[in-house]
């Protein structure tokens, strides 16, 4: 096997267009900060390259515990299956991923040691969050809360952990500032699941979408988006944030695209670009809102 025939199904490992879920709550939580003029740049560093690993390892222990469940197959969509088409070993991609924690875990060990060890205990829920979503005699992901769980762990819980290793504070502006962020990332994976809910029902998984059935799954998956800049428009009007936080508003022709996509097909192979445009949103959505916050320091400053 060629170097470049390695690197992709490594690339496919990663599933790359996941990891916004893990790069935009630090990007949110640090542009906070930023606008408070508050920054520490090794600290944000070690947060992120700590949150990307855990998502990676996320990833992995979804492709390991889905390939040991049998939910795995050679006509499964999307960029997992590298156990299953690519031949991976599944000792690798577990071993990767407990790699992945362990450097994440060290990481957190500086992250605490330079701020306050309670951000230890949150940080252990949302990696007991990260392994017990695919692993476990009951994973979430098999459960209707497998949204909520990855939404939280995944939104607020890292938005809030990287603003307060910059500020040592959490303020109510933080808090609901958050939310959005944490709606488009369960969206990301409400989104997967109505592409994949015949395979998984088939594979005994009971997830929201259904329970709701697909119809309803569309409305809630195009309610989340509406929710989502209502929430920002609101925290304009109310003064937490400053009017150049509705650049996120540019990104409404997208959601709409697709939201269109879910509507308009139910095969999987069809839906797939949807997931893919989903992930996409949350990263434009999170970059624009950066961009706002980077404005309003400049802005004040000056």
């Amino acid at each position: 096997m060629s170097f470049r025939e390695r690197f992709s199904i490594g690339w496919r490992l990663l599933r790359p267009f996941t990891l916004t879920a893990s790069l935009v709550p630090v990007l949110i939580g640090t542009g906070m900060a930023l606008s408070q003029g508050r920054f520490h740049a090794l600290l944000f560093l070690s947060f992120l390259i700590a949150s990307l690993l855990i998502q990676v390892a996320t990833n992995m222990f979804n492709e390991y515990f889905d390939y040991k469940r049998g939910l795995d197959d050679h006509n499964m969509v999307g960029i997992a299956g590298t156990i299953v088409r690519d031949g991976v070993s599944p000792r690798t991609v577990i071993r990767l991923a407990w790699i992945c924690v362990a450097i994440s875990v060290l990481l957190g060990v500086y992250i605490c040691a330079s701020t306050t060890w309670w951000i230890a205990a949150v940080g252990t829920l949302c990696l007991c969050v990260a392994y017990c979503y695919s692993g476990g005699p009951k994973p979430l992901a098999y459960t209707p809360f497998g949204e909520l769980a990855a939404a939280v762990a995944m939104g607020p819980a890292i938005v809030l952990l990287s603003f307060y290793v910059q500020t040592r504070t959490i303020t109510a502006e933080s808090v609901v500032t958050s939310i959005p962020i944490g709606l488009l990332i369960g969206a990301i994976l409400l989104g997967n699941n109505i592409r994949d809910m015949d395979q998984d029902r088939e594979g005994g998984r009971r997830t929201l979408v259904i329970l709701l059935g697909r119809e309803r799954g569309r409305v809630l998956f195009a309610s989340v988006f509406v929710v989502s800049y209502v929430v920002v428009l609101a925290l304009v009007v109310l003064g937490y944030l400053t009017p150049w936080a509705l650049l996120v508003f540019l990104t409404i022709p997208s959601a709409i695209y697709v939201v269109k996509l879910y509507y308009r097909y139910t095969e999987p192979k069809q839906l797939h670009p949807a997931v893919k445009g989903t992930s996409k949103l949350l990263f434009r959505f999170g970059a624009l809102m950066f961009v706002g916050f980077l404005c309003s320091a400049f802005t004040t400053v000056h």
